[in-house]
């Protein structure tokens, strides 16, 4: 399924652990342009309900206008913010979900708007923000913190071995003018990056060792840091986690989540896939949910596209989707 050139990732997998039935609720905690949600929306019918969630006002709209557009459609409840404020606003409108899919990867309109900032093959101003409204731009980082925190940044949400030298490029290129547009940070990282560290991201191609622009990890890490990326994806799991807890114990009074619920992640990078894999291995340990998904046991397995998808979707290549089934039904 697709809309303007969109292709849902690990759509086919993700709608089978989802497993979703007529009359259900679910929750797409990251909408995008709409393409899991309609699937989504297919799925539970007229009966149902759809709850989008998106911080990006202008992909929420998007997403939310193409589900009301639907024949036969479920009803559709937009919140706008933070994924990780999700399950609180959810149940302060009364409703349970039983399905949850996080898409954890950014929209294509996103990189395709030069004006947001996300990718360096678009010059424009170094902003990186999903939500318009969030008060710090990757400029703002990259102008004002000092060597060591830019090292830290880069050596930890990028995962970037050359962290101190191009730190102190940055550096010393801000002091002659400020840094302010995607181009001129791309050929300042260029510049002291060792371009035999580029072969391989989180996962290399069926065709070998995948090459990267040298300035992908620097780009990765700002864009993490200006959206607290981890940091929402932690609040959103710990909430899961709460509500497994008390669904095992018995004690659902006032859950975001039906007993039973199917929780389904897509990761792009191995921070990410990191937590997820952690949280879900200790619900799994605790009793409290089951592994679902082909080869489902006794730890999370990540689901990766086929190489017919990476054809059709070379977004996906680095996809890890892994999901959960939650609560008192876990064993059935």
């Amino acid at each position: 399924m697709r809309h303007d050139g969109h292709i849902p990732v690990l759509l086919d997998s993700t709608l089978g652990a989802l497993a979703l039935r007529p009359g259900e609720t679910a929750l797409d905690c990251t909408a995008g342009l709409g393409g899991h949600a309609a699937a989504m929306a297919a799925a539970v019918g007229p009966s149902g309900v759809v709850v989008l969630n998106d911080a990006d006002p202008s992909n929420l709209a998007l997403a939310e206008a193409r589900l009301r557009g639907l024949e036969g459609g479920p009803r559709v409840v937009a919140m706008r913010g933070n994924f990780a404020d999700a399950p609180r606003r959810l149940a302060e409108l009364g409703l349970r979900a039983h399905a949850v899919l996080a898409d954890l990867g950014f929209a294509s309109t996103q990189v395709e708007d030069a004006s947001r900032g996300l990718s360096f093959q678009r010059d424009g101003p170094l902003d990186m923000r999903f939500d318009p409204a969030s008060p710090t731009t990757a400029a703002d980082l990259v102008n004002t913190l000092g060597e060591r925190e830019l090292v830290e940044i880069l050596r930890d949400f990028g995962e970037e071995r050359d962290a101190p030298r191009i730190a102190r490029k940055i550096v010393e290129e801000r002091s002659r003018e400020p840094i302010t547009t995607t181009a001129r940070l791309a050929d300042i990282v260029r510049t002291v990056s060792n371009p035999r560290r580029t072969a391989g991201t989180d996962r290399t191609s069926r065709s070998g060792p995948a090459r990267i622009d040298p300035a992908t990890r620097t780009f990765q890490a700002l864009r993490i840091v200006v959206n607290d990326e981890l940091g929402s994806l932690t609040m959103l799991l710990d909430s899961i986690g709460r509500a497994s807890a008390a669904l095992a114990s018995g004690a659902a009074s006032g859950a975001w989540l039906h007993p039973g619920a199917r929780i389904a992640i897509i990761a792009f990078h191995s921070l990410e896939d990191r937590l997820v894999k952690r949280a879900f291995d200790e619900w799994i340990d605790r009793g409290w949910a089951r592994a679902i998904g082909p080869g489902a046991g006794s730890r999370s397995r990540p689901v990766e596209a086929t190489e017919d998808e990476e054809r059709r979707n070379p977004r996906s290549r680095s996809a890890k989707l892994r999901a959960i089934r939650i609560g008192p039904e876990v064993g059935r």
